[in-house]
């Protein structure tokens, strides 16, 4: 990029950061070949003279829009152009015809809308700010005008917004060329909704993107969540915030929709995709015999019956597909069975062809969708290809993408080199010896015959027995001298490539699996056989030498083919480059990365295009440009009248430059030259500088000195007297002190006598003055008291009147808004019974049922509940009724062992009794009695066992019924959840029949404007037409409307307007509708004694409904007495054709000015260059009422011109002032927002001097419209508020010191917020280098901008041109002129002809 020379202390340069890629500084000391900087940063740091670069700190605050333009094209320079203009929210940027895209991470709906379109559709490439529109617009108009093919190569990193550039070129390629209609729909509408589609079956979710589209749960194809499917759950990434599947899904199929796959194709295809699904989930194991594999389980078993089921094909067959193959030998076919890796590869094998057949369908059915035509001569190919890829694991698929990006880097510096040499030729310049830097050599290595990197993994996949191990070595011997083959020290099969845009380390491991394909011939068979159609046709019949055996095919060499036929069909177009970068990994906004930014436009070749611009004449500059920056340098060319060529000439050769070429337009520098020049353009005005402040500070002390030297001398002459004066001022001092004293006591005798006559005055003076001012204030304010009383009576009238003029005009407006909303809603509800009788036909019987099975959810529910409840009472009754037979038992317990206690005691005594006693035998009853009680606890405890044994069976029967209830309610819970699920489906279908139906309205819509547009131009139809001529056989006043109007002469087209609109009036004032009562005649003054009051009298016994007294009438009548005649159906006709005649001349008239002056405004909204290159040069000051100032607003006044012209023309044709004050009003309309919209687009017209240049030519529009005077200029000069107030932004002093408030509220009301923004960060001062306003207001206005985005319909920072006529027939009506006919004195031709004396007055 040239090393930097002339770098002296206090130069401002770029070095190296490790973080942040590059930081600025100035030097601060230079030793040698080092170089120590002060960063902005706040740190010290060294460097090598070699390894900094200059800053220019002359470039614009907005950054450049073409990186071209920059004084120092290197990497820092590129760099901080991009992140200005980022921050700016300026995405794209030029490098020559290079269109970079930095992707933003949020919706800028505005830079994207059909304003946008429109302003792009035909502008030169360059005029407007960057834009894809601007490369797409250029490609289209090549092709339309040279018949040349063109390419535009979308290229970057996943996340960097390919996709959505494509978007927006397909948009607005469809836009231009995409209204013709196929089956219904237009291409626009199809090439836009193939993107989607492609984009849901071709896109998969990268680790860098968020492009994963997940399939709808439906039943019937049997899925489930994505986690459960060996093919969805590799990334692990299942959902993504802010997208929603469900709505893709749709979103998908309406798109399938519009492109033309009917829906059981549609069905197909995604019976294909869920068949591919459940392949991906069987799972193998071994089988019986040796080498042999089986579905491992019930589940493989599963997935293996349903994609069978959805291939329609046979299950035993689909499973020998998977698990063996088919040996042809000459004497026998032999059938090998597969292991169980064996197989898992087969099964992958198998899907990945499936859905390769899938997509190509895809892609054929869009195309023949579409309608491409085959015979076409040329196109537009929209390539979107992705970037160089870098990772810590680089396998066979990073080789193959790298190896496109080097093949497409050679295509680009070709393309960029080429452009190089067609500006060198086009400015005539000398580019003989500039070097060309070319990567074939890399190309050789990967692809050369027979000894390329491709080649050698050919032969390796063709023997059996080598593996990545043999593979990699024949790499190292064959490469081993190659200077962009590398081996790594610490690896045996790793090998690394040095592209272009850096080393690569790739992994040999995968490379020969990755690069074997076989041709199935069981894969073929198996889906061939198919009972679907659908799927039958995805593989048709194969020929008959592939039919025999599998065939080893090569992925690379097939890719490699591939490429060459893209890079055949890249060289025979003209191509155009959109390099798209991710400003961070992050994926927000507002965050921009330098070092990951610096690393894709390394990869992406910008860096290698700039260096191809280094080596030839990096820096061009334009001569005006030239000269008002180095002028200085050479004072003398720029006091001599020498064009600009020589003036550049000689201030180079006056610094002694060598190498430099001068173009036709610009100055070519090689590199390091511009930074001399800075060098010692810093020199000079450090000089100057210098020169300055030490006439200054010489000033300065010069002026302290005098003033010193002054006090010096005032000072001594003091000192002196003093010495001299001291003897005699001895004596005099008695004398002076006596004089002294008597005139102290006289003047304090008069100061006493003085005081007291003027208190005297001022007293007598103040009483008076009370006395008038209290007699002034008096009537003041019995003036206003009379005057506020009246002031509020008349506001109560005013009141009362305006609330009943409001309150009689809201009952009419209420009474007819409610009367159009009725018979609207009415219609709305008549179109909506329709949809909803046709819904209800197909749900009803389904609504039916389903209210049937939630009335029994419900039923089934409250008898669960009560069962439960039931239950819950029952178990706390039994469990209370235990505890109080555990209670009674533990009592009677108590009382057995009691009495067997008491029992014991008794036998005791009874023993040792009989032992005591004589031997005399007494029975006692007490033992009796005792056991009788325990016989009866016995039968008591005996009964309460029964009883708990009871109440046992009772709770197992209750437990028993609620366990069958439960199983009841769970399947009907089941029924419920199917039932919902098909009314689910049910819902989605009918939200698919109404996004069917709106799309056939907008189709039914474009239909009937085409059927408009094809209909013949005419003014009145066949049955108007002989209407008129019946009408003008009978006696009326006709129009022949047949007669051909020429649409370019004003001057007849006025005329009719005139003619046409007053016969409308007359229409107006005399036709009432059918059922109207009529107006009786009144009385009017007599109007006997002139010509036209006799005619008129003489004509009072004309039949009712010819009144030939034309527009008369006044303030006391006039109008009054004309007599209004019942319309009939014809009369209604003709004047309707009659409103839409006088329309169509007055959008004809204000069309041929508005193309008049259309050429014009694009020379008026830029000074001419001329007139900048005499600021430099030091022209007068002043030039205005100079002929340099009458050449400068030339322009201008070509359009004051015009305007004065078509003025003159509507007068002289007497065409209404109402009617002239609308068509001015529009074009004045026009011009601002042709001048505000080409002033927003155009950075080079924010400028100062520029807008000096616009306010100058709206001076000579102001005065137009004050010469046009107000009855035909009317508001116009308002039209014109939002340029007014641009411009008068751009020409204010001091910008910095505004405030938001002050921009907004005071010096552009008008503006939005977009617009100032737009305006504030274009903006650059040519003049007198002052800045932009501040970066606080800046930050504002983003923040509001942000606010006002979520809220906003529309963020577009444009204005519309409004072409609808801005009046009715009620406005022309009451805008016309009343008088009376019987004022008007007949013409001479009349007055001197005796045929008519019977109409002059009658003289007694």
């Amino acid at each position: 990029m040239g090393t930097p020379v002339n770098i002296i202390v206090g130069s401002h340069v770029w070095v190296e950061d490790s973080d942040v890629a590059w930081i600025d500084g100035e030097v601060e000391k230079i030793n040698g070949e080092e170089v120590v900087i002060q960063a902005t940063t706040g740190k010290k740091v060294t460097a090598k003279l070699s390894k900094i670069y200059p800053k220019d700190e002359e470039a614009p605050a907005a950054g450049v829009d073409d990186m071209t333009k920059l004084s120092y094209l290197h990497e820092p320079g590129v760099l901080q152009n991009l992140k200005i203009r980022y921050e700016l929210n300026e995405i794209y940027t030029y490098t020559g015809n290079i269109l970079i895209a930095i992707n933003p991470f949020q919706r800028l709906p505005h830079i994207y809308d059909a304003h946008m379109m429109q302003q792009y559709k035909g502008a030169p490439f360059g005029e407007l700010s960057p834009h894809v529109f601007a490369v797409a617009d250029v490609a289209y108009r090549d092709m339309i005008s040279e018949g040349k093919s063109n390419s535009i190569l979308v290229s970057g990193e996943s996340g960097a917004g390919k996709t959505e550039t494509t978007k927006m070129l397909m948009r607005y390629l469809a836009y231009l060329g995409g209204r013709a209609v196929t089956e219904g729909r237009t291409v626009e509408q199809q090439v836009l909704e193939s993107n989607p589609v492609l984009e849901a079956f071709g896109n998969a979710k990268t680790v860098r993107n968020n492009n994963s589209r997940t399939k709808q749960e439906i039943e019937k194809y049997k899925l489930g969540h994505p986690k459960t499917f060996h093919y969805l759950n590799q990334s692990k990434c299942y959902e993504l915030v802010g997208i929603s599947d469900a709505h893709d899904y749709l979103a998908t199929r309406r798109a399938m929709d519009i492109v033309g796959i009917s829906e059981k194709e549609q069905e197909a295809i995604f019976r294909v995709v869920a068949a591919i699904l459940h392949i991906g989930n069987i799972d193998f194991t071994k089988g019986k015999e040796v080498d042999s594999s089986v579905p491992k389980d019930d589940k493989s078993k599963f997935h293996l019956k349903t994609a069978a089921e959805l291939l329609m094909c046979d299950l035993k067959a689909l499973e020998d597909a998977l698990c063996k193959r088919v040996m042809v030998t000459p004497e026998e076919v032999i059938k090998r069975s597969l292991d169980p890796q064996s197989a898992v590869t087969s099964r992958d094998g198998f899907a990945k062809t499936v859905y390769s057949r899938l997509f190509d369908w895809l892609v054929d059915k869009i195309n023949k969708s579409i309608g491409q035509d085959a015979n076409s001569r040329s196109l537009i190919g929209v390539l979107d290809i992705y970037g160089f890829e870098s990772f810590k694991t680089n396998s066979f698929e990073q080789f193959c993408i790298n190896f496109t990006n080097e093949k497409l880097q050679q295509h680009f510096n070709q393309h960029v080199f080429k452009m190089e040499q067609e500006e060198y030729t086009k400015e005539a310049i000398d580019w003989s010896y500039i070097e060309f830097v070319d990567n074939q050599d890399v190309l050789d290595l990967i692809e050369k015959k027979p000894g390329g990197i491709v080649a050698l993994l050919d032969e390796a996949c063709m023997f059996p027995k080598s593996t990545h191990e043999t593979f990699a070595n024949k790499l190292y011997q064959t490469f081993k001298a190659h200077k962009r083959f590398i081996k790594p020290k610490l690896s045996r099969t790793d090998f690394t490539v040095a592209h272009y845009a850096g080393e690569v380390l790739y992994q040999s491991d995968l490379f020969l699996d990755k690069n074997k394909d076989y041709v199935i011939p069981e894969h073929q068979d198996l889906l061939g056989a198919s009972k679907c159609p659908f799927v039958v046709g995805l593989f048709p019949p194969l020929p008959e030498e592939t039919s025999k055996s599998s065939k080893f095919s090569s992925i690379g060499s097939r890719f490699k083919l591939q490429l060459q036929q893209l890079m055949e069909t890249l060289n025979s177009t003209e191509p155009h480059y959109i390099r798209c970068v991710k400003p961070n990994n992050l994926l927000k906004p507002a965050i921009f990365e330098n070092v990951n930014i610096m690393q894709q436009l390394r990869c992406g070749g910008v860096l290698e295009a700039i260096r191809i611009s280094c080596a030839g004449y990096p820096t061009r500059k334009p001569f005006f440009e030239f000269i008002n920056r180095f002028g200085l340098l050479c004072p003398q060319a720029l006091q001599g009248s020498y064009e600009e060529k020589v003036a550049c000439k000689k201030i180079l050769d006056s610094m002694g430059l060598k190498g430099y070429q001068i173009g036709k337009t610009k100055v070519f520098l090689r590199a390091g030259q511009m930074a001399e020049l800075d060098a010692r353009r810093t020199e000079v005005l450090s000089g100057a500088a210098k020169k300055i402040q030490r006439r200054t500070r010489t000033h300065q002390a010069q002026k302290r000195f005098i003033v010193l030297r002054k006090a010096t001398i005032s000072l001594q002459a003091l000192c002196r007297g003093e010495s001299t004066d001291l003897y005699i001022n001895r004596r005099l001092s008695g004398k002076l002190f006596e004089n002294l004293r008597r005139e102290a006591a006289a003047v304090k005798i008069q100061k006493n006598g003085r005081r007291y006559y003027s208190r005297k005055s001022y007293k007598k003076l103040y009483v008076s003055a009370l006395s008038v001012q209290t007699g002034l204030r008096a009537m003041a304010a019995h003036k206003q008291f009379r005057f506020r009383k009246q002031t509020k009576a008349a506001t109560i009238v005013q009141a009362q009147w305006r609330c009943h003029r409001a309150k009689t005009y809201y009952k009419k407006l209420k009474n007819g808004v409610i009367i159009s909303q009725t018979r609207w809603r009415g219609r709305l509800a008549k179109r909506e019974l329709r949809k909803l009788k046709m819904a209800s036909r197909e749900t009803g019987a389904l609504k039916e049922a389903k209210d049937m099975l939630e009335k029994k959810v419900e039923e089934l529910t409250y008898r669960a509940q009560l069962e439960k409840r039931l239950r819950g009472d029952l178990e706390e009754a039994k469990t209370q009724e235990i505890t109080k037979l555990q209670n009674s038992l533990e009592e009677m317990r108590k009382k057995v062992d009691e009495t067997n206690a008491l029992l014991v005691k008794e036998r005791e005594a009874a023993k040792k009794a009989a032992e005591e006693a004589p031997p005399v035998i007494q029975e006692t009853q007490v033992l009796v009695e005792d056991t009788k009680k325990i016989e009866l606890m016995t039968e008591e405890l005996e009964s309460v066992k029964a009883t708990l044994e009871n109440e046992k069976q009772r709770a197992d029967d209750a437990v028993r019924k609620f366990e069958e209830a439960q199983e009841s309610l769970d399947d009907n819970m089941k029924k419920l959840e199917e039932t919902e699920k098909k009314g689910q489906q049910l819902q989605e279908s009918l939200t698919r029949m109404e996004e069917k139906c709106t799309n056939l309205e907008s189709e039914n819509k474009v239909l009937r404007q085409q059927a408009v547009s094809m209909a013949p131009n005419k003014f009145l139809s066949g049955r108007s037409r002989s209407i008129l001529q019946r009408g003008s056989e009978s006696g009326h006043l006709a129009v022949d409307t047949r007669s051909n109007l020429s649409q370019d002469n004003n001057n007849t087209l006025a005329y009719w307007l005139s003619n046409a609109s007053t016969l409308l009036l007359l229409l107006q004032r005399t036709l009432k509708a059918s059922g109207a009562a009529g107006m009786a005649p009144q009385r009017r003054r007599s109007s006997s004694a002139t010509l036209f009051g006799r005619m008129t009298q003489s004509f009072r016994g004309t039949p009712q409904g010819v009144n030939l007294a034309m527009i008369n009438g006044g303030a006391g009548g006039g109008a009054d007495t004309l007599r209004q005649v019942e319309a009939k159906y014809p009369a209604l006709l003709f004047k309707q054709q009659l409103t839409a005649y006088v329309e169509k001349i007055y959008g004809m008239i204000r069309d041929n000015l508005k193309k008049e002056i259309s050429p014009l405004l694009g020379l008026c909204i830029q000074a001419p260059r001329t007139s900048r290159a005499s600021l430099v040069k030091g022209a007068s000051r002043s030039v205005a009422n100079t002929p340099a100032h009458e050449a400068l607003i030339a322009h201008w006044q070509g359009i004051v011109k015009s305007l004065t012209n078509f003025l003159d023309t509507l007068k002289s044709n007497n065409v209404p002032s109402f009617l002239v004050c609308k068509v001015f009003t529009q074009i004045f309309s026009f011009v601002n927002v042709q001048l505000f919209n080409s002033l927003l687009l155009r950075r080079e017209c924010c400028s100062f001097s520029n807008g000096e240049y616009v306010r100058a030519g709206l001076c000579e529009l102001e005065n137009w419209c004050f010469k046009a005077t107000d009855e035909y200029a009317g508001t116009s000069w308002e039209e014109l508020k939002h340029i007014r107030q641009a411009i008068g932004f751009l020409v204010i002093h001091q910008k910095p010191k505004k405030t938001l408030d002050e921009i907004s509220h005071d010096l552009c009301p008008v503006l939005s917020i977009q617009q100032l923004y737009r305006i504030s960060t274009m903006y650059w001062d040519d003049k007198y280098g002052t800045h932009s306003v501040s970066s606080d207001v800046i930050a504002n206005m983003r923040v509001l901008m942000t606010e006002d985005s979520n809220n906003a319909v529309s963020n577009s920072f444009l204005l519309d041109d409004d072409s609808s006529i801005p009046f009715s027939v009620d406005d022309l009506s009451k805008s016309m002129e009343r008088f009376d006919i019987a004022d008007i004195e007949p013409p001479p031709l009349i007055r001197e002809n005796s045929g008519f004396s019977f109409l002059f007055p009658v003289t007694d």
